[in-house]
Parts: C-alpha cells; sequence; structure tokens
C-alpha cells in the first residue's frame, strides 16, 4: 500500500504559509465577525443622531416631546420644523430655541405638509443616522437605542420600528389596524419586502444614505415613498418591536381615510411610476 504523501506549503518569513492569506485568527474576532456577515459597523462613540421633527400645532405636547428627545443618552442634533402652525406652536419652538433645546429651527412661510416638513429638516442635517420623531407623544424616544442597535452593530442601512411586533400599545381603532395591514402588504407586494408596519413613523436610517434619497412627498405620502426608495436602494432594512400610544382625533390625530386612500396611489406611483 502506498503510503499517502504530505506537502507542505512554503514557510514565509512571517511564520505564515507562503502566498496564502493571515489566519483568521490574527483579527480581532470582532472585524472577523464582521468581515464574514458583510457587516459595516458604526462605532459608537462616532453616532450623531439627527432628530428630524415635522411640527404642525402641537403647541401642548411639543415642549414634553423634546424633554423626551434630550432624555435619551445619545449625541444628537435636534432639528424642528414648524409647518406655518396656527395656534402657539410657534412661540413655544422659539423658545425652546433660545433655550438650546432646540438646534436647528425652521419655518415654513405655507402650510406644505409632514413629507415637506420632513424634507426640510432632512436636508438641514448633518448626523450619520436620522430619525423622524413625530411631536403628538404617540411614539416614544425611549424606543431609540433598540432601533439604533442594528445600524451602530453594522447589521442595517436601516431600521424600521413596527407597532405590530408585540411591543406595548394602546387600544384604539381596529379599521385603522385594518388599513395598516392592508397598505403594508400591498407595499410588500411592490417591494418585494417582509414588513409588519410599513406606515410606522419610527425609521431610522443612516445619514449619507437618507440625505441620497429622492423624495418628493409633501402630505403622508412621505412613508411608502421612503420604504419603496430604501427598497430600490437595496438597503438592508431590520425592524424592532416599539411602543406605541396612539391618539384619539379628539386628542389631535391628523391622519384620515382619505389619507389611506391617497397611500394607495403613493404605493404604486413610487414602486411602478416614478
Amino acid at each position: 500500500m502506498t503510503e499517502p504523501r504530505t506537502v507542505s506549503a512554503p514557510i514565509g518569513d512571517d511564520g505564515s504559509a507562503s502566498g496564502s492569506p493571515a489566519p483568521l485568527d490574527r483579527e480581532p474576532p470582532s472585524q472577523v465577525t464582521a468581515r464574514m456577515r458583510g457587516r459595516t459597523p458604526l462605532p459608537r462613540e462616532q453616532l450623531r443622531l439627527s432628530v428630524l421633527i415635522p411640527v404642525y400645532n402641537e403647541e401642548h405636547t411639543i415642549e414634553l416631546i423634546i424633554s423626551q428627545v434630550h432624555a435619551v443618552p445619545v449625541r444628537k442634533e435636534v432639528i424642528c420644523v414648524n409647518d406655518m402652525s396656527t395656534d402657539g406652536t410657534r412661540a413655544v419652538l422659539e423658545r425652546l430655541a433660545a433655550k438650546g433645546r432646540i438646534d436647528r429651527l425652521i419655518h415654513h412661510p405655507v402650510n406644505r405638509g409632514k413629507g415637506a416638513a420632513i424634507r426640510t429638516a432632512l436636508a438641514a442635517s448633518t448626523g450619520n443616522v436620522v430619525i423622524v420623531q413625530d411631536a403628538d407623544l404617540e411614539y416614544d424616544p425611549a424606543d431609540w437605542p433598540a432601533l439604533l442597535e442594528p445600524i451602530v452593530e453594522g447589521q442595517a442601512d436601516a431600521v424600521f420600528g413596527s407597532r405590530f411586533l408585540g411591543g406595548p400599545h394602546r387600544v384604539l381603532y381596529f379599521w385603522h389596524s385594518v388599513g395598516n395591514a392592508g397598505l403594508t402588504m400591498f407595499s410588500n407586494m411592490l417591494t418585494n419586502l417582509n414588513l409588519t408596519d410599513m406606515e410606522t413613523c419610527y425609521k431610522a436610517v443612516r445619514g449619507d444614505l437618507a440625505r441620497g434619497l429622492r423624495l418628493t412627498s409633501d402630505r403622508f405620502g412621505f412613508e411608502p415613498e421612503i420604504t419603496a426608495r430604501l427598497a430600490s436602494a437595496h438597503a438592508r432594512i431590520f425592524e424592532v418591536p416599539i411602543s406605541y400610544s396612539g391618539r384619539t382625533y379628539a386628542e389631535g390625530k391628523k391622519i384620515g381615510w382619505r389619507d389611506g386612500v391617497a397611500a394607495v396611489w403613493h404605493i404604486i406611483k413610487f414602486n411602478l411610476l416614478a
């Protein structure tokens, strides 16, 4: 029987096999894992979050939401866009800006809609991660750490906060939940994503990616539009559960059934026509 031959590769000056890559264990384990999984981590000490706050007639809630924003221990810039409020919102915002609680305060000369206000805030942002924060207390900034983690770890380019993945939420309108589920399913059919909550306000996105998207929607079409743009950009999207404390119409909720009908058109437009 012929003895098996053992062939040794030439040894280089550094003790490794000549012409072969250095052993994986020469890299820090965290770098090896990131490279093998295709991650692009964001060093925590470099994280700077741009908080985009569109505001329209929220004089009773805006000061509290700004306090909640500042309570989250992350380096941030706060950008508020007053979309031509007709109540006392402007005066409250200017007082907060004078106190240094708002870094950039921009006033729209006419009411242009939520999507337009977000675009204005996004154009003024400089953070390497951006997030939209509604001013109506329905979404809690205490959920930000869970939203930011997949981006910091390099797993995601965008993270959606889902109201339907088991987080605590106020029990409200049945037909709203049906409408949200229907719009999300329709959006998923055209984007080939498997989201559970396309209409969520909480979408954390890498800043360079967000500022590079072509966004045009003025009102509540912003949500299906940015979802379509992220899908077209082949962004890595994660979902995490968030809490949700929805408002009634008596408490100031603004979105209505007409916006739901319009969302169907926006989904078609931004996925098939634009």
